[in-house]
């Protein structure tokens, strides 16, 4: 893995440090619904401040396309930053410029500021060099705390790293390290579990697991596509006819690279996509023509849950069912459970991630229990796949 400076290389004292971080949370109503990137971030800040480092906190929020959005300001996020740290957080109404300069020439050592949504200015998204020289004139080092962005070649991301003395804040670090135990240099044999609902969606993640892993688990309406291409019929099942051809070359290329790959054995299936609609497990080559498979049955995650106790390293990206409606939840649930005794039991390094995977451990209740949990979903997705991540390059040593 190519190295990076972390926060036990910055001498911070005294030091104004840009600190890139990903607050775009989650708002309804003008009340955050979920603080989970508001807490992860808290001791990068923490231990800066406590160094005595005068902290310049930049982020996005939403998609303003380069306009001032009053409804997209940051500011809401100042009071919330300050409740989690316990500590008061100043906001300055823009991130470059007079405003911006004369906020940070008032900090004192170990004062935290945040700065206003980044992109507000067009050239964010442009990676504009401009933006980032009025960015970088802020800072005497900058610290990117938003492995969650790091897939956008942005001024803040990426352009301001090339100016400044760049380190890995501790939420970085910790990604990049569980990623690296996920893939890079893992303890074999591999697991991963890939779910979701098309294939189409996740051809160059499919295809890097398969030259990756020892065993790639196939699941949600995604495993009815590689089915149905293998000649079984689906029933109303949620399929992708256009990518049979696709589904057979993945086979064939996981199979000439000794990768196993596992399809569901049986199946659950209803008539209706609907909460405890009524439902019957049957074999893949028995789905009735009336009905739709919307989750992997027992026998599925007996043989799942086999491979996974040989397993020292899993990979999970996506849930095995519908998992958002009970009872087709039921697979994803047993599975992540046995994840968890694992992980906790065998020393199985369990790494999750992407939108859906941590919606679904958190239902399960093992979010916790495992080696690492990924809040990134672009980016750990783009990762997974084997893409150079921008944000992560512009951190590396030479």
């Amino acid at each position: 893995m190519a190295s990076f400076r972390t926060l036990d290389q910055l001498e911070a004292k005294s030091k104004r440090v840009l600190l890139r971080a990903d607050l775009n949370v989650p708002v309804r109503d003008g009340a955050i619904t979920d603080r989970t990137r508001i807490e992860r971030l808290c001791p990068t800040i923490r231990e800066l401040s406590d160094k005595g480092a005068k902290v310049v906190i930049l982020s996005h929020f939403d998609r303003p396309k380069g306009k001032r959005v009053p409804e997209m300001s940051l500011k809401p996020l100042a009071e919330a930053l300050s409740s989690a740290l316990d500590k008061p957080v100043a906001f300055a109404d823009d991130c470059i410029g007079p405003e911006a300069e004369a906020a940070v020439a008032k900090l004192q050592d170990g004062d935290v500021l945040l700065l206003e949504n980044t992109r507000f200015h067009a050239g964010e998204e442009k990676n504009d060099p401009a933006l980032s020289a009025a960015l970088a004139k802020l800072g005497d080092a900058y610290v990117n705390d938003a492995f969650s962005a790091a897939h956008r070649a942005h001024s803040s991301t990426e352009g301001v790293a090339k100016l400044l003395p760049s380190y890995a804040g501790r939420l970085m670090q910790a990604e990049l390290e569980a990623l690296e135990a996920a893939l890079g240099s893992p303890a074999r044999p591999v697991v991963a579990i890939v779910g979701g609902a098309k294939v189409s969606t996740k051809l160059d993640l499919l295809g890097n697991l398969s030259r990756k892993v020892d065993v790639l688990v196939i699941g949600g309406a995604m495993a009815n596509t590689f089915l149905a291409a293998q000649g079984y019929g689906m029933g109303r099942s949620l399929q992708e006819a256009e990518m049979h051809q696709t589904a057979l070359q993945i086979l064939d290329e996981a199979k000439a690279a000794n990768c196993e790959i596992l399809l569901p054995r049986d199946l659950v299936v209803a008539a209706e996509f609907k909460a405890n609609a009524a439902t019957r497990t049957v074999p893949v080559d028995s789905v009735p023509s009336d009905m739709m498979a919307l989750d992997v049955g027992p026998e599925t995650v007996a043989v799942i849950e086999d491979r996974l106790r040989k397993a020292s390293t899993l990979v999970w990206n996506g849930p095995l069912g519908a998992f958002e409606i009970p009872p087709f939840d039921a697979a994803t649930v047993a599975v992540a459970e046995s994840v968890a005794g694992l992980t906790q039991s065998a020393g199985l390094k369990s790494i999750g991630g992407g939108g859906d995977t941590v919606a679904a451990l958190r239902h399960a209740g093992v979010a916790e229990r495992m080696t690492y949990v990924s809040s990134a979903g672009g980016a750990f997705l783009e990762w997974l796949e084997g893409k150079t991540l921008p944000g992560v390059a512009a951190l590396q040593q030479d």
